[in-house]
């Protein structure tokens, strides 16, 4: 569980259920970062809401501070959890890419090793 989440209102309510719902979604993020890289990882979540004539538009945007790089993702829709839902899923995919690209060589040494192993 990512241990370090700031949750910020724009022009919204942060309520109990959204907040512990940010923080599942958000926090369950760790398995995909390096082992190594977890106890520096720092997470800003801002949600907002903007009121147009007809409709409301929800934003999460969500700053990731890994060690070497920021990872910024941002969805609006009209509905708050929806949005945190869809932001979880692209960071989900950009932190794969991360954890390939920091990764230990060794590990990918031995998995290579291991599936040509296995081919054989």
């Amino acid at each position: 569980m990512i241990q370090n989440i700031q949750i910020n209102g724009v022009h919204a309510e942060v309520d109990n259920d959204l907040h512990k719902y940010v923080i599942k979604k958000i926090g369950g993020l760790d398995k995909y970062i390096p082992r190594k890289s977890r106890e520096s990882v720092h997470a800003d979540v801002k949600l907002k809401e903007s009121k147009a004539k007809d409709k409301k538009n929800h934003t999460c945007e969500v700053i990731l501070r890994v060690p070497h790089e920021t990872i910024t993702t941002k969805e609006t829709t009209l509905n708050i959890y929806a949005a945190v839902d869809i932001v979880e899923a692209k960071l989900k995919n950009q932190l794969k890419k991360y954890k390939e690209k920091h990764a230990s060589p060794k590990l990918r040494f031995r998995l290579a090793g291991k599936l040509r192993r296995q081919q054989k």
